[in-house]
């Protein structure tokens, strides 16, 4: 099966069901169809090939998901690139995808016109404002015959953060993509009722997944692009009376915030999803709070794979810490230095197997074989995560760290993870990020990155006093930095890059106590 069959019987059985919501536009199946139809016909018309890479630098848009199918239904890879890009990043995506084709808008003229000269190779259609390519075809669009393909083709490139180095590119095959894309499905059971609120960046595999798994039930999805009006997100999610809600813990954090939370009609929501980081103990406790008729799925997952592990919501009172176990399909495990199996209890790397594992980095052969791995079976290759994680006796996984995170001072390996978490449980703490510097008498010592809520007051005597109260010593800060806004990835994960050196420029609002 190929990723967009899924989303093409649907549009063929159930022409007039509604597949998207974009700025208020409610738009059916064979709509979304159509503009497929329509962007598929300029790519053949512009040689576009099976296997060439078309890059999608869009907002979050009807145009965005049309984009993404059409780049498929022509057997071509889709490069999902986040709008906020700027030009210098852009030209490098762009030329290390040796793309064909860049499929973008006006209103982010800013970025892609001054990385046009640099990448001459690189055709670029606008489908979206001034002169867009669909307003002069979309009229006339013509059923296509898809190119033939099969399901180890690659569907997508997708690049990581680049939260350290350069971003690197993902490659993941159609099965990759379904493997993932039906595992999820399995635990999470979408049905073709439910209206999925998705306001993370199409560009970001979560957000993108959330159109895959609604276009495999024949559900829809309401999209928005901007999150900063907490208030107007909820004002949306009410009135189309959405069920599922993916986010991060920074969105949710801005929702918990909104004074008039209690005012919204949120009835029906029925899901709620978060990935990317971890949801503090506290902010679970407050989600499920608000909204107790919602099931709380934590989950943790990486882009060479997509999803690893769910915690079922009937365990979040047990083990509010924990991401859960293995989801359907696959296979994982903690392994030691020397790539060895570890028993429950134990502390290890994850690895993980499965059909959803990437088939690799872009261009990339020596950052791929130290991710990919032999397997059991001989020919296969299994994902090394670089993530560290803990089981307890019945097998049930904690995070620790990035394998690279972890500190190590006085002797002793600090987990970041578990100091961010108790200085969490201080009240005033809207983010936190633990990192280790340089220590000429401790090796590493520990520094700890506060953001403070709004208006509270925080100090570094206070944070630590806290800390030493219920850590052990050595896992106490010896630097505590309180600082208006930690920086983030486009991902919305904190970026600790940067944050064991000089403080960066952009975040010089520092906090006088």
């Amino acid at each position: 099966m190929l990723l967009q069959d899924k989303f093409l019987g649907h549009a063929l059985a159930t022409p007039d069901r509604l597949a998207l919501i974009d700025r208020g536009a409610r738009i059916s199946y064979a709509q979304l169809l159509a503009q497929t139809q329509s962007i598929a016909a300029d790519l053949r018309s512009r040689g576009v090939v099976r296997g060439d890479r078309v890059a999608l630098l869009l907002n979050n848009s009807v145009e965005f998901v049309a984009a993404f199918y059409a780049s498929l239904l022509v057997g071509a890879v889709a490069v999902p690139i986040n709008p906020m890009t700027k030009s210098e990043k852009l030209v490098y995506l762009l030329n290390d995808a040796q793309a064909s084709v860049l499929l973008t808008e006006a209103a982010l003229r800013r970025a892609w016109e001054p990385a046009e000269a640099h990448c001459r190779s690189v055709q670029t259609v606008v489908l979206r404002g001034e002169g867009s390519v669909l307003s002069e075809i979309a009229g006339g669009s013509q059923a296509l015959t898809p190119k033939p393909a099969i399901d180890q083709d690659l569907a997508a490139l997708i690049y990581t953060s680049g939260s350290t180095g350069f971003a690197k590119g993902v490659m993941l095959t159609h099965l990759n993509m379904v493997s993932a894309r039906d595992s999820i499905l399995s635990y999470l059971a979408l049905g073709e009722t439910d209206l999925i609120y998705c306001a993370l960046p199409l560009s970001f595999d979560y957000g993108l997944y959330q159109v895959l798994m609604a276009h495999a039930v024949g559900a829809a999805v309401a999209l928005s692009s901007n999150f900063s009006l907490p208030a107007e997100n909820l004002r949306q999610m009410a009135q189309l009376r959405a069920t599922v809600l993916p986010g991060v813990p920074t969105m949710f954090s801005m929702l918990l915030k909104v004074s008039s939370l209690e005012s919204y009609d949120l009835s029906a929501l029925r899901i709620i999803t978060n990935t990317a980081a971890a949801l503090s103990e506290r902010r679970l406790g407050e989600l499920r709070a608000r909204f107790p008729q919602a099931r709380l799925f934590s989950m943790y997952g990486l882009t060479e794979c997509k999803r690893v592990t769910y915690l079922p919501p009937e365990q979040l009172d047990e083990r509010p810490t924990s991401v859960g176990r293995g989801m359907p399909n696959q296979e994982l495990w903690l392994a030691d230095e020397a790539g060895r199996r570890l028993p429950c209890g134990s502390i290890g790397e994850l690895v993980i197997r499965g059909s959803h594992v990437m088939r690799g980095y872009w261009r990339a052969p020596e950052e791929t074989a130290r991710r990919l791995r032999d397997g059991p079976v001989p020919g296969e290759r299994i994902l090394y995560s670089g993530d560290i994680f803990r089981t307890d006796a019945e097998g049930w996984l904690y995070f620790v760290a990035r394998k690279d995170d972890i500190i190590k001072s006085r002797g002793e390996k600090v987990s970041p993870r578990e100091v961010e978490s108790v200085i969490y449980s201080l009240d005033g703490v809207r983010e936190v990020a633990v990192v280790g510097v340089d220590d000429e008498l401790l090796g590493q010592a520990i520094k700890a990155f506060v953001e403070p809520h709004a208006h509270a007051k925080l100090t570094e005597r206070q944070v630590i006093a806290h800390c030493l109260s219920k850590l052990e010593n050595f896992m106490v800060p010896k630097f505590v930095e309180i600082v208006r806004e930690l920086p983030r990835t486009d991902t919305g994960k904190v970026h600790k890059s940067g944050l064991n050196g000089p403080y960066p420029k952009p975040f010089e609002t520092q906090l006088s106590n």
